[in-house]
């Protein structure tokens, strides 16, 4: 049987790579009391912020087993997103938009669930060849409460970075991850050793100071978090800290230095970028409607959190400007029937120059 499991194992990294995952191991499924306790103290502290569905699950987001009791171990994958140009390029743009590199291609959510699901199929057809018998299992891309990240880093993909994402040798900051938990034994690999040393890049890149101490991320002063999934008005303190950035943040993943071994060759192509989402002009975001937002964004991970969230931050991205030419765009927003959005407008307009009389 260990002899099948091994063989079975190494057809499995190499049918991985051909669905188009950059990286693949296998760790455990039962418990690490260290990860459990770092994931109850992140939640104690209340650096969920509004994601209380991190809370409502904890009993399923400790281990694997505690999901699936069922789940003998748990395969580790990654999609490699890697860009061919500098994220930071439009920083001092002011007339665009800064959309995170993550969601400037095809939704990751159903690129990743249909290769994970591909291998799926995979495993079960191969295990009844190898003689391994029925082989059950469950896939999971972020949509579940699982811990992809330190799954990941137990798997040897990589590790967790000072920044909390994962960190690759191979592929830097830049992996997409899911997971398949399945009743086979699989022996681990080695887990991702820490090579982050004395370096601090990542921290002190944030602009809102969202890592409270290296290891640790404070979500509700994160862009990503304010910017994707906090609802209502920003907060005044992170207004001005957004600059230009209207969905997402790549600050702290940019300006790690494991990037420049990043392999650009084992980039998915499905996460090449769409040209209207790489510097997308401020006035035509300003301009959408709810239907101009969903054709715009059909296939993209932004179209979930419609179009009320997104023209928000466009308009403290307008207001960060000093783009005079917006000025009518966003006093026609003043009075959106969202309040957040009239908020937003109304902070904004002030910081804008008026038109001459």
């Amino acid at each position: 049987m260990t002899t099948n499991l091994n063989t079975f194992k190494a057809q499995l990294v190499a049918q991985a790579h051909a669905l188009g995952f950059a990286a693949v191991g296998v760790s455990g499924a039962d418990e690490d009391s260290l990860r459990a306790a770092r994931l109850e103290g992140w939640l104690e502290r209340g650096f969920h912020g509004d994601m209380g569905w991190m809370a409502d699950r904890l009993h399923h987001r400790r281990s694997p087993q505690g999901l699936w009791p069922e789940a003998g171990s748990v395969i580790a994958l990654g999609m490699s997103y890697a860009p061919a140009d500098d994220p930071l390029a439009l920083a001092q743009v002011a007339d665009r938009g800064r959309i995170s590199i993550y969601a400037q291609g095809a939704d990751y959510h159903d690129v990743v669930k249909k290769a994970l699901k591909a291998l799926a199929r995979w495993m079960v057809e191969q295990g009844a060849k190898s003689g391994l018998g029925e082989v059950a299992l469950k896939v999971f891309v972020d949509t579940a409460p699982v811990m992809e990240k330190p799954l990941g880093a137990a798997a040897g993909l990589g590790w967790q970075g000072k920044h909390t994402n994962m960190v690759s040798r191979q592929h830097g900051s830049w992996l997409f991850l899911g997971a398949i938990y399945t009743t086979l034994p699989l022996e681990p690999d080695a887990p991702g050793r820490d090579r982050c040393g004395s370096c601090r890049a990542c921290q002190d890149a944030c602009p809102t100071n969202a890592f409270p101490a290296p290891y640790q991320l404070d979500a509700r002063r994160c862009v990503s978090y304010l910017t994707i999934e906090h609802k209502g008005p920003i907060p005044h303190e992170f207004r001005a800290a957004l600059g230009n950035r209207i969905y997402g943040c790549d600050d702290c993943l940019s300006v790690c230095p494991w990037n420049k071994f990043a392999d650009l060759a084992a980039k998915n192509r499905a996460f090449l970028p769409r040209a209207e989402l790489t510097a997308p002009r401020l006035a035509e975001l300003l301009a959408l409607d709810d239907a101009g937002f969903r054709r715009l964004f059909s296939g993209s991970p932004i179209k979930r959190i419609g179009r009320d969230r997104f023209v928000r931050n466009c308009l403290y991205a307008a207001g960060n400007s000093g783009d005079g030419t917006l000025y009518a765009l966003v006093a026609a927003l003043t009075t959106d029937p969202d309040p957040a959005v009239a908020d937003a407008a109304q902070w904004a307009l002030p910081r804008l120059p008026a038109p001459a009389v």
